[in-house]
């Protein structure tokens, strides 16, 4: 038959390959959808943008009460620039021998004594100015913790155990070795560790160490400063 219309076999055919099944149709996968840039970016910035939304409250503080400073203000206490970080290998055990995680003590002010358990005159002194410093603060005594951290294994004195461990607020008593506390805390030129009250900020970091010859009243207003400058983010309780 001739006419347009008729179909010639021969060209559907491929020269030096098979001829073409006109019924056969191929069947191609489409591309794989690609993510613009765009959204990806966005993701990552909304990211940043909450973890930097979480730690401003503390850089703000730290920024206002290290920096931004009335002129001719001076702290009574040392600040310990940069702050120290409380060890998390640290071998701390309560009085029972258990072992106590040094996270465990995050969320809290701290205020820190250093002795040995017999506890001699100067460590009795340094526990009484430790409670009285807390009391001090009135209202804002819920966001402070006392701790003593016994760096031998003398057995405490009956009175004194008794004295921090019971109470409306007792005090947390753990024996560390002294070798790793004194990595992390220092005394002041020609004294040693128990001569001083450290103050530990609630991420565990040692930013403040009280002159050995302490006049509670002046330690005070550096307390009382960074507890203002740390209200925002700081509230009392430990995390768990």
């Amino acid at each position: 038959m001739s006419g347009s219309n008729s179909f010639d076999p021969g060209a559907a055919r491929v020269p030096g390959g098979p001829a073409a099944d006109p019924v056969a149709l191929t069947v191609h996968t489409g591309p794989t959808p690609v993510l613009p840039a765009a959204p990806r970016s966005r993701g990552r910035l909304t990211a940043l943008l909450v973890l930097l939304a979480c730690a401003a409250p503390v850089i703000v503080s730290y920024f206002t009460y290290y920096v931004v400073r009335p002129a001719g203000r001076s702290n009574y206490a040392t600040l310990i620039d940069p702050p120290r970080v409380l060890p998390a290998d640290m071998a701390l055990r309560d009085l029972a021998g258990q072992a106590v995680a040094p996270a465990s003590l995050k969320g809290q002010w701290l205020l820190v004594v250093v002795a040995g358990g017999d506890c001699d005159r100067r460590c009795e002194a340094r526990l009484y100015e430790q409670r009285q410093l807390r009391e001090m603060t009135g209202r804002e005594r819920q966001r402070i913790d006392r701790v003593w951290l016994v760096t031998d294994d003398a057995p405490l004195r009956a009175p004194i155990a008794t004295a921090l461990t019971t109470g409306e607020a007792p005090a947390t008593v753990l024996r560390a070795p002294r070798e790793a506390v004194q990595a992390w805390l220092a005394a002041d030129d020609g004294r040693a560790l128990e001569d001083h009250l450290f103050l530990v900020d609630p991420m565990g970091q040692w930013m403040m160490r009280a002159p050995a010859a302490l006049e509670p009243k002046r330690f005070h207003r550096d307390v009382e400063r960074l507890l203002r400058a740390s209200a925002f983010w700081d509230r009392p309780g430990r995390e768990h």
